[in-house]
């Protein structure tokens, strides 16, 4: 890790609090904008995403998915002869996260003109920091015109005697592993539950998930079904509607033992809990502007934080994009509110007229129904906008179509024996599409197509005239028209 020493200049135009990919954009656009920047970090350059998030976790999930790829394709599978090699896969990762150093980040940084002042950051009081270093050093900083706090979300440990006296892995100790356990206990079903019960199993471990509820329950039904029915051929254990009640490790470093709600025991090497997030606001000092500690910092479209029965934020100075808003716990929508919150601050600053109407070029509306996503199972889960059910209850007349993406002739050029599904949700009243859905190899390469159909609320009878070429899987967007009926092709 790179250092930075205390900056002699204690005053910048805006102060960012976090160097992810958040924090990184928010500071590159203000710059670009023409005022100054410092940002705070007490971590490494980079962020979560960077180290122990979106990047890592893809690294450790792509050996297996090539490999399960090749396997699917005759002339391909009669060349494989060997099985995954773990410590490659782990290898690959630590080249992926730069062996956990920060300095090509780091000097990113410097040459797009921000500060960056490594430490601690805590509010003072209005616009103003104190910053404590690696060596306890401290100094003040403050913002002519903004501070964003970008500092994002940790995972959560729900309230389960014994659980933090285990020593559970979390999102972190799984995907910076240094090795692989030959038991791992998955609790959660959601995104990263899902995608680490994939990662490990490939891996050679053999994973037992626990989920309350179904897997991926914010997607559409079929997705965890589909998702579920893959792992357990990958020889995972999928255990829906169990709990643990109780948790105990064996000394430090030994066996994990669950204690069930249906009365049975599961007894692991490690323990991964993924069921749920908290924002990082503990010990940001946010109780010396008025606000609540240890909760998400509520945001207007522009990002700036709404001060409710507030009056010590003391006017538009704050904001808060990413995680720690709560709106979208993705990093390209992070990354997008960043883009909006560092336009919307210049702007202010320097006295320019605003553009915050819905889709304006101050504000994140997609934040609301326009989000996309892709889970990296096996298959893959991509999925832009409403679910079925999502747009029913917003009080959409809904029409939904689905169709098998094994059909589509580019499938079964893409492997033999293709099993995949597409759905497609639309508001009858405006034609134009609410959400899809697509499940099955290499089908996040789709999913762009889709947002742009949302985003741009493109007419049915105008996407009838955006012709897939053929023989790809994005054919499923002809299938899916025809499947719609006629009406998708006229006015």
């Amino acid at each position: 890790m790179s250092s930075s020493a205390t900056p002699a200049e204690t005053t910048f135009d805006v102060i960012v609090i976090g160097a992810g990919a958040i924090g990184e954009n928010v500071a590159d656009r203000v710059v670009q904008g023409g005022l100054s920047a410092a940002l705070v970090e007490a971590e490494l350059v980079g962020g979560e995403c960077s180290y122990w998030a979106c990047m890592p976790s893809k690294a450790l999930l792509r050996s297996g998915a090539v490999l399960r790829a090749a396997q699917k394709v005759g002339g391909a599978r009669e060349a494989i002869t060997g099985d995954i090699d773990v410590q490659a896969v782990l290898n690959r990762r630590n080249k992926t996260v730069n062996e956990y150093k920060d300095d090509s980040q780091a000097e990113w940084v410097d040459g797009a003109g921000i500060t960056l002042v490594r430490g601690h950051a805590r509010f003072t009081g209005v616009k103003t920091l104190s910053v404590t270093d690696a060596g306890g050093n401290v100094s003040e900083l403050t913002a002519r015109h903004a501070i964003v706090v970008s500092i994002g979300s940790a995972a959560l440990l729900p309230d389960i005697p014994g659980l933090r006296d285990s020593a559970p892995w979390t999102s972190r100790e799984a995907t910076s592993a240094t090795s692989v356990p030959a038991r791992l206990a998955i609790m959660g079903g959601g995104v990263v539950g899902a995608e680490m019960a994939t990662a490990y199993a490939s891996l050679g471990s053999k994973v037992t998930v626990l989920s309350r509820g179904a897997l991926l329950s914010n997607q559409e039904p079929f997705a965890g079904e589909m998702v579920r029915d893959s792992l357990i051929q990958l020889g995972a254990d999928v255990r829906i509607g169990v709990s643990a009640t109780r948790v105990s490790r064996d000394g430090s470093g030994g066996e994990v033992t669950l204690t069930l709600d249906d009365g049975s025991e599961l007894v692991v090497d490690e323990l991964l809990v993924a069921t749920g997030r908290v924002p990082n606001t503990g010990d940001l000092g946010l109780d010396s502007i008025g606000l609540e500690p240890h909760k998400w910092l509520d945001v207007d479209d522009t990002m700036l934080v709404a001060p409710g029965d507030n009056d010590a934020l003391g006017g538009e100075w704050l904001y808060a994009t990413g995680d720690v808003n709560h709106r979208a716990l993705l990093t390209h929508q992070g990354k997008y509110q960043a883009r909006a919150a560092g336009d919307v601050i210049v702007a202010r600053a320097l006295g320019k007229p605003l553009s915050t109407g819905p889709w304006g070029a101050h504000v994140a509306t997609a934040d609301h129904e326009a989000v996309p996503q892709v889970t990296f199972t096996d298959p893959e889960v991509a999925s832009i906008g409403l679910t079925e059910a999502a747009a029913t209850k917003a009080g959409y007349t809904v029409k939904a179509v689905e169709y098998n993406i094994g059909w589509v002739a580019g499938a079964s050029v893409t492997a033999d024996g293709y099993e995949g599904t597409a759905k497609m949700v639309v508001d009858e009243d405006r034609r134009v599409v609410l959400g899809v859905t697509f499940v099955g190899q290499d089908v996040a390469e789709l999913l762009h197509s889709a947002t742009i159909a949302v985003v741009g609320e493109v007419p049915l009878h105008r996407l009838w005239h955006a012709v897939p070429s053929y023989p790809t899987i994005s054919e499923v967007w002809l299938r899916l028209l025809e499947t719609y009926g006629r009406d998708a092709s006229s006015h």
